[in-house]
């Protein structure tokens, strides 16, 4: 079939305006949810150098103090990195707490992530309140700012980028995207809902439920964690397959309201164009340590060892054979 000039130019005004629906709402959501940290601007880490990156990357600092002093990892020439991903349980008149904190230290060039959450019942430092608390406590007394150097801090290791996501919206992304499946350790009945063991497909409120139970888990604190990564990694499995507009519209919409971040537009396009098919394999840890109550108060206590060990992890995770 002979297609005319002006068939033609019909065409790709048709295909582009397409492109252009999907394109300029993304572009408006990543801007609308970035919020950079006071540590980010007073680097300039948003005002990326004439290579279009950072101009130093603090992975590979040898403490927390240099990592607040330099710049993130420059994702525009495939570099590791660290980000922590914070869910927050917060609600109408309440700052709210830090209900999860997961940390994924992505490598590209080992094709894997390494991720492990932090019991939010952990007893450190709150960095910038001087005091001994739960490090879930972090967000409340400082927003995601206390949280960050609180964990920089826990760990001794740099955090580069961090995501911060309402609990209740994770919810609303879940259903977006039609529900989790995960594979369920154990049978419990939480909330009016039965979770079999085995094979199990959520919704977003079972979902949420599923992995805020941790009193019938044999685990406890830890147990909870295991399910937190479960869901993240089906969510993120999940997330990969989407190609439905009206679904994509829908989900930009619930991260939007949801989501802050201080990825900047271009570091999540660098992120989607340079590392979602280099990532292949997700390798979950978890720290250790026991319950303890002090003056009546449960808390998570976690050795200096077991610091250590995380630490090391971190950094070897880190490591390139081209630094």
């Amino acid at each position: 079939m002979k297609i005319t000039t002006a068939s033609a130019l019909v065409v790709a005004i048709g295909i582009g305006g397409y492109a252009y629906s999907i394109y300029r709402p993304v572009v408006d959501t990543m801007e609308s949810i970035y919020e950079p940290l006071k540590s980010d601007v007073a680097v300039g880490a948003n005002e990326p150098n004439t290579a279009g990156g950072a101009v130093t990357a603090s992975v590979g600092t040898s403490s927390a103090e240099q990592a607040a002093q330099t710049l993130p990892a420059d994702l525009g020439q495939n570099r590791p990195f660290n980000l922590l991903i914070l869910g927050v349980d917060e609600r109408e008149n309440d700052v709210g707490r830090s209900d999860a904190i997961m940390m994924l230290t992505v490598n590209p060039q080992k094709h894997s992530i390494l991720m492990f959450n932090i019991p939010r019942d952990t007893r450190t430092e709150i960095v910038g309140k001087g005091k001994v608390d739960k490090i879930n406590h972090a967000y409340a007394f400082g927003g995601v700012d206390m949280s960050v150097n609180t964990v920089e801090n826990f760990l001794d290791v740099p955090v580069d980028y961090y995501v911060k996501v309402n609990m209740e919206g994770l919810e609303q992304i879940i259903d977006i995207l039609g529900g989790v499946t995960v594979n369920n350790p154990f049978q419990f009945d939480f909330e009016g809902t039965d979770y079999v063991k085995g094979p199990i497909h959520m919704n977003g409120h079972e979902a949420l439920m599923y992995s805020r139970m941790r009193y019938d888990d044999p685990k406890g604190d830890i147990g909870r964690n295991d399910r937190q990564q479960l869901v993240l990694s089906a969510l993120i499995e999940k997330g990969k397959s989407i190609s439905n507009l009206t679904k994509v519209n829908a989900l930009l919409g619930a991260v939007q309201d949801h989501v802050k971040t201080n990825l900047t537009k271009e570091d999540m396009m660098d992120l989607v164009s340079n590392y979602r098919t280099e990532i292949q394999d997700v390798n979950k840890d978890e720290v250790q340590g026991s319950g303890k109550k002090i003056d009546g108060i449960y808390y998570y206590m976690v050795s200096d060892s077991e610091k250590a060990r995380i630490h090391t992890e971190i950094t070897e995770q880190l490591q390139t054979e081209n630094p």
